[in-house]
């Protein structure tokens, strides 16, 4: 019985009347809101940027009116700050806008959820500040990232811009990108910071597998089953000039469509850009799970109740449509708790605006206090040399999203979602045979390199998830930074989802074992 109600409890593992059951449903949400209450309440520190500059420099003001330099209007930016105090929908409807482009979903940081942990009660570090060593160095890399949107990934380091691209990293200071002994090399270049992203091929196993969508039928030219993209036209960048640059920031919808080719495997940031730029943000690990469903034919956790079963199998619960399901409902509350950080929080810049700062501040039109190593980088000076200006080449017209860098939605719900492929399924379950996509992108070719004997269903969820919110960097929408804090906040949300989900389960459950991202195994 419980002692909280007195009702008979799913222990007893005996049928509840129906007043009983209603009772004990009303139990278990008390106790996993209750629990959910005692998460201690996180400061949240900011970078001081936004009192520190009046100018508003180090914020997100796009789709607001700006003045010829890309500054926000003083009085448009606190007509947003009034709205983001008071909560009040009809303030939302007084922000004063630009020329065209809404503001995408800022009171979604103020939704509640039923389940995990209030998106107030989780944090993230304060963003770099617009004038630190960190964000210089950040901005460097988005602007190789740039450079080198058309190198193949096999190439990395083996070609004049990657290894160019390499030699300036590991002279940066505060560069907080993965390195091996210490050094930024081909095998680290672009990649993520768990382990696991640097083992084996840039890109995920579970990007290159075929897609089985059932008896639908996803073929390539050669009608063979295939997982291959639309890809952009080489070179097709954006708001490289500062008319087309200031359009964007003052929210003007551009009418240029990106140039497309393909399909193509993703064989270049070029292709996962493009594939970030259109995904429904739980695409690639819906797709990943299917293949582990359906291709692989990989076991479930270790702590699945029906393993050991002499007479059921999972469904509903434990089950092929439960494992597809958490990856869509991780979603919404990984984007409510990320949206809660972006608007109500930090409203960090985007590096598109950045670039622009950078741009005025070498023409000596402004003076912004920036670190010197982005204004004396190779990387900037490439950038100037292909298209006459420092702003950061977009792989979109309309460059970011009209919401604020930090932290970032794809990379948010990627860490929710590679934190559930590893606690449904056996994480250590090996992948044959792994194949990397070809300098062309029009074939697969078997991968013999190192690490090919390494991989495994965790190192591939934690490298798709780095494929993503990377690729959102590497299209000059998002910071480093941006990507590493919210996978982790991700993988917070995610763990909170499945604590309050373990006591609603009829089977004997003793919880999923599964690796975080730092290295530790955890059982939820």
């Amino acid at each position: 019985m419980s002692p909280q109600t007195g009702t008979q409890t799913k222990d007893d593992h005996k049928a509840l009347s129906g007043a009983q059951r209603a009772d004990e449903s009303l139990e278990i949400r008390r106790r996993a809101a209750q629990r959910e209450r005692e998460v201690a309440i996180p400061k949240h520190p900011t970078n001081g940027d936004e009192e520190h500059f009046d100018t508003r420099i180090g914020n997100f003001s796009k789709g607001l009116p700006h003045n010829e330099f890309g500054e926000v209007d003083k009085a448009a930016y606190k007509t947003l700050l009034h709205a983001l105090d008071t909560g009040r929908p009809a303030d939302f409807e007084s922000i004063t806008l630009g020329r065209g482009r809404k503001l995408i979903n800022p009171q979604s940081g103020l939704a509640f959820d039923l389940e995990g942990t209030d998106s107030h009660q989780l944090a993230i570090p304060a963003a770099p500040g617009v004038a630190s060593v960190e964000r210089a160095a950040e901005m460097v890399e988005n602007y190789w990232m740039a450079l080198t949107r058309d190198v193949p990934f096999s190439q990395y380091g083996n070609e004049p811009f990657t290894a160019a691209a390499i030699a300036e990293l590991n002279g940066l200071k505060d560069f907080s990108g993965p390195k091996i002994n210490g050094k930024v090399t081909a095998q680290t270049l672009f990649r993520g910071l768990t382990d696991d992203d640097l083992v084996g091929p840039y890109v995920s196993q579970f990007f290159l597998m075929p897609a089985p969508f059932g008896s639908l039928a996803v073929l390539d030219s050669l009608g063979n089953p295939a997982q291959q993209y639309i890809a952009a036209t080489p070179g097709a960048d954006f708001m490289t000039d500062p008319a087309s640059w200031l359009d964007v920031q003052n929210g003007v919808i551009p009418t240029t469509k990106i140039p497309t080719i393909g399909p193509r495997y993703l064989n270049s940031a070029r292709v996962l850009n493009m594939f970030v730029h259109v995904d429904e943000l739980y695409q690639a690990y819906f797709m990943a799970t299917l293949n582990l469903l359906d291709q692989m034919d990989v076991a479930f956790n270790v702590g699945n109740p029906y393993n050991k079963s002499r007479t059921q199998e999972g469904f509903g619960t434990f089950g092929n449509p439960h494992a597809v399901a958490l990856i869509a409902e991780v979603s919404t509350r990984a984007l409510k708790g990320i949206w809660y950080q972006k608007w109500f929080v930090h409203r960090a810049l985007r590096p598109e605006a950045f670039a622009g700062l950078v741009h005025y501040k070498i023409t000596q039109k402004r003076d912004y206090p920036l670190d010197p190593q982005v204004l004396n980088s190779v990387a900037a000076q490439r950038v100037f040399s292909k298209n006459g200006t420092y702003f950061l080449p977009m792989a979109f017209p309309e460059g970011s999203p009209t919401h604020p860098s930090y932290g970032a939605g794809h990379a948010t719900v990627a860490g929710a979602c590679a934190t559930f492929i590893k606690a449904f399924f056996n994480e250590d379950h090996p992948i044959p045979d792994p194949v990397v996509a070809s300098d062309d992108g029009k074939t697969l070719l078997r991968y013999t390199g190192p690490g090919a004997d390494k991989l495994t269903v965790r190192t591939e969820a934690n490298k798709i998830a780095s494929n993503v919110g990377l690729a959102r960097n590497s299209a000059g929408v998002h910071w480093r930074s941006d990507q590493t804090q919210s996978v982790l906040l991700g993988e917070e949300i995610a763990i909170s989802i499945l604590r309050d989900q373990r006591e609603v389960y009829n089977e004997d459950f003793g919880g999923f074992t599964f690796t975080r991202f730092n290295g530790h195994k955890i059982t939820v």
